[in-house]
């Protein structure tokens, strides 16, 4: 007979949050591959209604598992991971079962006509072993992330704007509401992206990689944003090899088809080169055909892909 281990349902205190980046770590290294995504990461301390943590323990403490499950959105977005030494023992159909409960709870209790959230689960890296998983528990790839990359060999020039549109560097605090607007216009129709509050910018912000010199804002001749570039360098990278991200590039749908989405990714790609990037990369929705041609004229290349499964029916 299988023995259930024990499950922690509720917020993580500090050393529970510990315990969950040494778990992705461990995953990390047996995989090669980041079992959990930058926004579950960041939310390890949330204690909003619409995030779960569940953490697996063994008797003596030790963390073999965790999910975490948002269903701030119209569906309920889940990533889980077991420790490499605890897998094939049932951890994670108890972490996808938990997913599928949590995600039919109701936003209000008691409230009529509340049938909680389709559920979608994220497996990054698209590993034979998640592929496995999932497919005996009846879920499918319904969404892909593909990850782009592009080395920088010579440093792209940086871009001049358009006649009446101005460049300049974001500014913390004096930016944020309106660059959160922007953001929001841009990526209306982005499930995770255009979901970002002042609150989850300052929580990025706060990041040891943050650097606003690699956060450009592009001003139209009215005074207004109509669109941003984002860059990401994270800071545990060797010389010589290190990656730069190309965070988040939205530009106003009011402003859109004027080539500023092209403007604004060679201004990040040269800001990366300057500060000594070897390689850009990016994630982008597998279904985006408009933005895969724009990156793949820049000449970025597929380097990885992330999944999202739902049940079949």
């Amino acid at each position: 007979m299988r023995i259930v281990p024990p499950i922690e349902i509720g917020p993580l205190d500090p050393a529970g949050q510990d315990a969950v980046r040494a778990l992705a770590a461990a995953a990390e290294q047996a995989d090669g591959v980041a079992p959990l995504s930058e926004q579950p990461l960041l939310r390890l301390d949330d204690d909003h209604s619409d995030v779960t943590h569940v953490r697996v323990q063994t008797k003596t403490g030790a963390t073999t598992g965790y999910l975490q499950v948002d269903r701030g959105g119209d569906v309920a977005s889940a990533e889980l991971v077991v420790h490499p030494d605890h897998r094939r023992t049932g951890i994670g159909s108890i972490l996808l079962r938990t997913a599928e409960r949590d995600a039919r709870l109701p936003d209000r209790s008691g409230a009529p006509d509340q049938r909680g959230r389709p559920l979608r689960v994220w497996a990054h890296g698209d590993l034979p072993a998640a592929r496995t998983f999932a497919a005996a528990r009846g879920y499918t790839s319904v969404r892909e992330l593909l990850l782009l990359a592009l080395p920088l060999d010579d440093a792209p020039a940086a871009p001049a704007p358009p006649q009446g549109y101005r460049l300049r560097t974001f500014r913390p605090g004096a930016d944020d509401e309106a660059w959160v607007a922007l953001n929001a216009r841009a990526f209306a129709d982005h499930p995770e992206q255009g979901r970002l509050t002042v609150h989850d910018l300052h929580a990025r912000t706060a990041e040891p990689w943050f650097d606003a010199a690699g956060f450009w804002l592009l001003e139209g001749p009215d005074g207004r944003l109509a669109g941003s570039i984002w860059t990401k360098v994270p800071t545990d990278q060797p010389l010589g090899a290190r990656d730069g991200e190309i965070y988040a590039v939205g530009v106003d749908p009011a402003v859109q088809g004027h080539g500023l989405g092209a403007l604004l990714t060679a201004a990040g790609l040269h800001h990366l080169a300057a500060v000594g990037c070897s390689r850009a990369v990016l994630y982008v929705d597998g279904d985006n055909a408009a933005a895969l041609a724009t990156y793949d004229r820049a000449g970025f290349g597929r380097a990885a892909i992330d999944v999202q499964y739902a049940r079949t029916s």
